[in-house]
């Protein structure tokens, strides 16, 4: 039987085998500063399986690690400093899987209480768990340091993905009209979040321009996918000269 001073967590041992060790462990108590989370749901991001398979240095794991970013689930505890959460409350956010830090593969975690927020009553413990990561990217890209604005021509390059489906709605929340490229499987799903979707597949970035721009560019391009789309991005972007 299961102590409460114990809970079960996946560990990896090493990036070799990257595989999951299932264990039980100590439970953390929070310190002052944090929140004790039972963590109901956990996500997985493109970064979790890098890390994972040890292609994330910058991430800077230490083995043995309890990988996971995201998580959602229900203050256990709280520490002597917090006033914002209470047990019982709902939550979602970051945790670590970084830096030594304890991820969200486990059934409790203990959190810096400013990198949770409460989650909103119309998501599920599951939706609540698949934003934190892919939301924040998209929010520093576009509203951070692109600043899109009400009226701007924006493209989203990877509209259906993780972090595209995301910059499709920030965008269009500030008032933009946008335009996302995916395939012609995810069109109805583009045109749901209300973007403009594109076939990449049969539509060349050339094309692109010139139908949806008069060859003028787009105001601000947004990439999800990297590579030789990244070339692509840089073709689309509408040219401001600056006057001096």
């Amino acid at each position: 039987m299961q102590s409460s001073l114990t809970m079960r967590a996946l560990i990896v041992d090493d990036f070799q085998t990257a595989t999951f060790r299932s264990a039980e462990i100590p439970r953390p108590e929070p310190t002052a500063s944090q929140v004790l989370v039972r963590i109901k749901a956990s996500n997985v991001n493109p970064l979790d399986s890098k890390i994972r398979t040890g292609k994330a240095p910058h991430a800077k794991p230490i083995l043995p690690a309890i990988l996971g970013t995201d998580l959602a689930g229900v203050v256990e505890a709280v520490g002597q400093d917090i006033t914002a959460f209470k047990i019982g409350d709902e939550v979602y956010g970051f945790t670590g899987g970084v830096g030594g830090l304890q991820g969200s593969l486990a059934q409790f975690v203990a959190v810096d209480a400013d990198l949770l927020a409460k989650k909103p009553v119309n998501l599920t413990m599951r939706e609540a768990a698949a934003l934190p990561l892919v939301f924040l990217t998209a929010w520093e890209g576009l509203v951070d340091r692109a600043n899109v604005r009400t009226d701007q021509n924006v493209l989203i390059l990877g509209g259906s993905g993780g972090v595209g489906h995301i910059a499709v709605q920030i965008a269009k929340a500030k008032g933009a009209k946008v335009f996302a490229t995916a395939s012609a499987a995810k069109h109805d799903m583009i045109q749901q979040l209300g973007a403009i979707p594109i076939d990449y597949h049969s539509t060349s970035i050339e094309q692109i321009v010139q139908m949806f721009t008069d060859g003028r560019g787009f105001d601000l391009v947004y990439d999800t996918v990297g590579g030789f789309v990244l070339d692509n991005a840089f073709q689309a972007v509408r040219l401001w000269i600056r006057r001096q």
